[in-house]
């Protein structure tokens, strides 16, 4: 008989380890993240000229302002389309961030 019985020897477990970090390379940033960090690096420039509108950051630059969230967001989604867009009040106080997911339209044909 062989010295690990064959119940014990199915039993063995199995441990999914996240992919390495390799030196030179780093981690894959969303879309959201670049943009939102953006926003934070754009913000004394913004401070002069926008305090108190509300920004649309795509691709790191101001492509929208207004006083309105949603029409400021609107705007960019129509004119960008459905992607991450970081949309804020600038403002010496930053508030929580917060995602709004998009409404699609689901055909019934």
């Amino acid at each position: 008989m062989h010295p690990i019985g064959l119940k014990e020897h199915n039993m063995i477990e199995t441990a999914i380890l996240p992919a390495p970090i390799l030196p030179g390379s780093t981690p894959a940033v969303s879309k959201f993240e670049r943009e939102r960090t953006a926003f934070r690096r754009l913000l004394p420039t913004l401070m002069k000229d926008y305090r108190d509108k509300y920004v649309a950051i795509h691709e790191e630059k101001v492509v929208g302002s207004g006083d309105n969230l949603l029409d400021v967001a609107d705007a960019a989604y129509s004119k960008f389309g459905y992607q991450p867009i970081y949309v804020n009040l600038v403002t010496d106080e930053l508030k929580p961030i917060v995602r709004m997911p998009s409404s699609r339209i689901i055909s019934t044909w």
